[in-house]
């Protein structure tokens, strides 16, 4: 069984940066491809970014290709997402997602996924 918590969130103004960071549990963590997905008000929950269990591959959704990083350190446990020139519209949950298959295709499909920490709010002002 994986745990993940979310931290990183707040409020910054557009334009800003913030860095989200998601702590795993358990000794397989290192050989799960994880994801960051959002959810924006009144919308349904969206793919942000993944990165591949070893880090040599990432994928990111268009809205934030350019502007966020995705990053991961198997040894202390942590997936990060770095998020710089921040939008209004970027307001939202932001969820870690675990898959434990390590699939090489649906990157961006929540239903790949298996583990879902509660997520940590992002606002960002106009």
């Amino acid at each position: 069984q994986v745990q993940l918590v979310e931290s990183g969130g707040g409020l910054v103004q557009a334009g800003g940066s913030l860095r989200l960071s998601c702590a795993g549990s358990g000794r397989t963590f290192s050989t799960y491809n994880m994801a960051w997905f959002r959810r924006a008000p009144g919308k349904v929950r969206e793919f942000v970014a993944a990165i591949s269990w070893s880090g040599g591959r990432t994928y990111y959704a268009d809205s934030v290709k350019g502007r966020f990083t995705i990053s991961r350190d198997n040894a202390a446990i942590i997936v990060s997402l770095q998020m710089n020139s921040l939008k209004p519209e970027d307001t939202a949950i932001y969820y870690c997602a675990a898959d434990r298959e390590a699939s090489t295709t649906g990157w961006a499909s929540l239903y790949q996924y298996d583990y879902w920490g509660q997520g940590t709010q992002v606002t960002v002002s106009s």
